[in-house]
């Protein structure tokens, strides 16, 4: 019994250490905070109008198109082809970038990167169907910390070659394209998972539900030894069944769509995950916004053909100062459920003011500045949000729910995009942009700020009322016992 529990603990140790190699790797970027000063200089010496007002609104709507029928595929296909994809279009990515000239290719290379972003859901999804459940916590820590590990160094690096050895954007990208492609080969090591969230087929979902029972955060686990047995023949017949058709017939397709509609139940079932679902969606939507056009303010602020450009060094103190946000998390001792809607509210009002500082000084040291308070925000904010929704759901649910909340949230920015980016409608410059999504940011933080003092004020009256009840009881007792 106790080698069989250190096999199982052992057997998570590989493939959470390959998928953060993975992420480290993918996420080194070097040439991703200088893309901007690359595509308006000499290299490929596209007009800022045009990369703001047409190339980025492509990505936007590219990743809009792929998102929910890449999220439905990646579960399907059991996640490892999908990591795969992003590995390999990493590459092409940066081939693009190297060596393809003109309009058309930049065009296509939005397209390239959408499909990108949008398997991001493989990354983070992978992990917990290859490893067992008392592993969850822990190994995601791992692969958020890979990712954040690359994004700082890849940020760093490209800094300090620009800065002090003075290399131009190019070798820059040739960097990059060395190091994803490194990614797309480490993709190859990842051991093939055995089972799927949703697309499970009839009888393995049928003996998974009876045979298993919740733990104390919605993990599920196996009742007692024959029960465990049944579950891995069920796993089995769902293997000799992969290369049939069967497995995408419509009894798995319509169990599949079954347990899609009990994980949307279960995941807003409450108003309590509906208001948290509902800040993550417009936050994100803003934050993605303010984050893909954050260079071309900067360009605007101080143009990168006569300035010198910092970009990768405050995209680096950005990503350590989120992370120490997002890691004091788990240290500050807050009832987030009756304080959660407050902070939300207070946070999103600072970032709201960074951002208008963003849009309405001219000095780029402010600009970065602004930049670091408002990503710094959102970082802590996120990491509550995601941490209030994760303990009140099972994993299957919080699969969903990331998905969900990820397409809101695209759908929104989709239309912010629309009205105010493109070209064909507003097409407004970037310093007007961030006045609009300063006051953005600015309705976020009043709703929620009525919303958390609301919910502060209700809890705070139902405890004078328990307490009022508790000490009424106590005096009546007291008086029984008198008498």
């Amino acid at each position: 019994m106790g080698c069989c529990a250190k096999m199982k603990s052992s057997g998570w140790v590989y493939p959470t250490t390959i998928l953060s190699l993975y992420g480290f790797l993918a996420n080194c970027r070097v040439a991703e905070p200088f893309l901007t000063p690359y595509l308006i200089g000499p290299h490929k010496n596209i007009s800022e109008e045009v990369v703001t007002n047409y190339l980025f609104p492509i990505w936007t709507y590219s990743y809009l198109a792929f998102l929910f029928p890449v999220f439905l595929l990646t579960d399907f296909l059991r996640y490892k082809p999908l990591i795969m994809v992003q590995g390999l279009f990493l590459v092409t990515n940066y081939i693009l970038l190297c060596f393809a000239p003109g309009l058309p290719a930049m065009t296509f290379l939005q397209v390239n990167y959408a499909v990108v972003t949008s398997t991001d859901v493989a990354y983070f999804s992978y992990i917990y169907s290859v490893i067992p459940a008392e592993n969850y916590q822990r190994a995601t820590g791992y692969l958020r910390s890979a990712m954040l590990a690359g994004y700082t160094f890849g940020a760093s690096l490209g800094q300090m070659l620009i800065s002090l050895a003075g290399v131009d954007y190019f070798y820059i990208n040739a960097l990059t394209l060395g190091i994803v492609s490194a990614a797309f080969l480490v993709s190859f090591w990842l051991p093939m998972p055995k089972r799927n969230l949703f697309f499970k087929g009839k009888k393995a979902a049928a003996l998974g539900s009876q045979s298993q029972q919740e733990g104390p955060l919605g993990d599920s686990r196996p009742e007692d030894p024959a029960m465990e047995k049944d579950t891995a023949d069920s796993a089995k017949e769902m293997m000799e069944h992969n290369g049939s058709t069967s497995w995408c017939s419509r009894d798995n397709v319509a169990t599949a769509g079954h347990l899609l509609w009990q994980s949307f139940k279960e995941s807003y079932s409450s108003r309590h995950l509906i208001y948290w679902s509902l800040w993550w969606a417009l936050a994100t939507a803003g934050y993605v916004q303010i984050f893909n056009y954050t260079q071309l303010m900067w360009d605007h602020i101080e143009p990168s053909a006569t300035s010198s450009v910092y970009n990768g060094g405050v995209e680096a103190v950005c990503s350590l100062v989120g992370a120490a946000a997002a890691f004091s998390v788990g240290y500050i001792k807050v009832t987030w459920a009756v304080w959660g809607e407050l902070a939300l509210g207070l946070f999103s009002a600072v970032g709201a003011g960074a951002v208008f500082l963003m849009a309405l000084t001219s000095n780029i040291w402010a600009s970065y500045a602004g930049y670091m308070i408002f990503k710094s925000c959102y970082m802590l904010l996120i990491t509550i949000t995601t941490f209030q929704i994760a303990t009140n759901l099972s994993m299957e649910c919080y699969a969903l729910t990331f998905g969900i909340n990820t397409f809101v949230a695209l759908l929104l920015q989709t239309v912010i995009t629309v009205i105010v980016v493109d070209e064909a409608a507003l097409g407004l410059d970037v310093r007007t942009q961030f006045i609009i999504y300063g006051s953005y940011y600015g309705v976020i933080s009043l709703l929620f700020l009525i919303r958390g003092t609301y919910s502060a004020c209700v809890n705070r009256h139902g405890r004078e009322h328990i307490e009022a009840k508790e000490q009424e009881s106590s005096v009546e007792e007291i008086t029984a016992e008198r008498f």
